[in-house]
């Protein structure tokens, strides 16, 4: 007779229910991104705050490829537009809309605007997995621009959303050719750093259905510095060529 049948029938209940207690924690564990994509077939919800040139192509590629997107800016009427033009699974809403509808937040607005967009939405990226365009430009963003540069994009980002699971990505590459990247897909390589393995799986699988291959370079504070323009990882590169540059950096 085995084990189990040997088992009083209050034994088997006890471990039963110890059993479903462990997947129940296991399952409250996994990210929130994650869990919609298990239920709706690999679709998450997506706010995008600042739908400009990367966020508004970007965001209309994942509305396109069947998941529901958000869109916001200091521009309501244009997102409005913007989300006519893509078709039902695009939406418009207010910045703390987009956060609050958005498992995923992409978050791609001057660099300089990164601090209040912390301060107003912080409650509401607590804890989701954010993925940051946004690149810190002198000529553009004044001396915070300095600052964030000599300390690294990555820490600095971290600094001002503070509690968000970032990875950082679509940043060293120009937002021009985004739209169009599926038709060579994998082709080229997206630079992605980050420090939340389920983020950076979860934002993989984002950035391919653009149309890029991911890959992840290392960490927000090691190389989240990297991934802006004028870095050796800055421009279009294939998967084995920014591999390689990797190896130069550290």
């Amino acid at each position: 007779m085995n084990r189990r049948a040997m088992m009083s029938p209050r034994r088997r209940l006890v471990l039963k229910a110890a059993g479903a207690s462990a997947i129940a924690l296991a399952l409250g564990a996994l990210p929130i991104a994650l869990k919609a994509a298990s239920a709706t077939g690999g679709k998450v919800k997506i706010g995008v705050v600042g739908s400009g040139r990367v966020g508004g192509t970007v965001g209309g590629v994942w509305a396109k490829a069947g998941h529901e997107v958000m869109f916001s800016s200091l521009d309501p009427e244009a997102d409005k537009r913007l989300a006519a033009s893509i078709g039902p699974n695009a939406r418009a809403g207010t910045p703390r809309e987009a956060a609050a509808f958005g498992d995923v937040v992409l978050i791609s607005v001057p660099y300089a605007a990164l601090p209040s967009v912390g301060r107003d939405l912080g409650e509401l990226i607590k804890g989701k997995i954010v993925i940051d365009t946004s690149n810190p430009i002198v000529a553009r963003d004044g001396d915070m621009a300095v600052a964030a540069r000599e300390k690294g994009a990555g820490v600095s980002s971290q600094e001002f959303l503070p509690g968000a699971r970032i990875v950082r990505a679509f940043n060293a590459i120009g937002y021009a050719r985004m739209g169009e990247a599926s038709k060579n897909a994998g082709q080229v390589g997206m630079p992605m750093a980050g420090d939340d393995p389920k983020a950076l799986e979860i934002a993989s699988a984002l950035v391919r259905e653009v149309g890029y291959e991911p890959v992840v370079v290392g960490s927000l504070a090691s190389m989240g510095k990297y991934l802006i323009p004028g870095t050796p990882l800055g421009g279009e590169h294939s998967p084995a060529e920014i591999r390689q540059i990797i190896t130069t950096l550290k």
